[in-house]
Formats: structure tokens, sequence, C-alpha cells
């Protein structure tokens, strides 16, 4: 005899985030601590880095790319942990969606100032 009660669905129902968000974090923390020894690698072969110096590294479109994917990586890794933050601790969805998007767009600005300051002509 077939039973009628249908044993409970446990796929999850939402926005699926899990395992893919959990690898997002990862490789963009791993960009994160790359660039960073990259960096820090800068100054400790050049000691005290003068301005002509400092205006080299920058004018290096490899360096500027380089840069930007950190700070892309660091944006992503915000939103991911900051959109986390949100959905577990503030329960009215009207006031965690009005944050998600203010922090959102906090961030797209931030994007777009970057790209300024790095391709920009200050």
């Amino acid at each position: 005899m077939v039973n009628p009660v249908k044993k409970a669905d446990r796929t999850p129902v939402g926005a699926h985030y899990g395992w893919q968000d959990w690898l997002a974090q990862r490789v963009t923390a791993a960009i994160m601590v790359l660039f960073s020894v990259v960096f820090i690698g800068f100054f400790a072969v050049h000691g005290s880095v003068t301005y002509a110096q400092w205006k080299m590294l920058f004018g290096s479109n490899l360096f500027r790319i380089l840069t930007l994917l950190f700070l892309l990586s660091v944006y992503y890794h915000a939103w991911i942990g900051i959109r986390d933050v949100l959905m577990d601790y503030v329960k009215p969805t009207g006031i965690r969606l009005a944050l998600q998007v203010g922090v959102l767009l906090f961030l797209v600005a931030c994007t777009i100032w970057s790209f300024s300051i790095l391709w920009g002509t200050y």
C-alpha cells in the first residue's frame, strides 16, 4: 500500500546560496591574500617608496587591473558577508530589503569610484 503522506521535500526554498557563496568567499579571499603579498612584496623590495616609484607602480596597466580585481573581490566578499548577516539578524523583510539595497548601492558606487581612481586623469 502506498503511503498517501508524502515525505517532506528537503529541497531548500529561496535563493539557494549555500556552497556557491561559500566558494565565492574563499576565491575572493585568496585573491585578496595574493594581491596583499604582491603589494607588501613591492614595499619589501623597494623599502621607502618615493612618489615616482608609486606613480610607476600604478602607471602599469597590469597593476591597475590587479588592483581592480582586488577591489572587486573586496566588494563582492563584503556583499556576501553583509547580505548573510542581514538575512540572519534582520527579520522584517522591508527593513532587510532596504538595508540590502543601501549596501548594494554603496558597493556599486565604490566600484565606479575605483574605476575613476585607477583610470582617472588626476
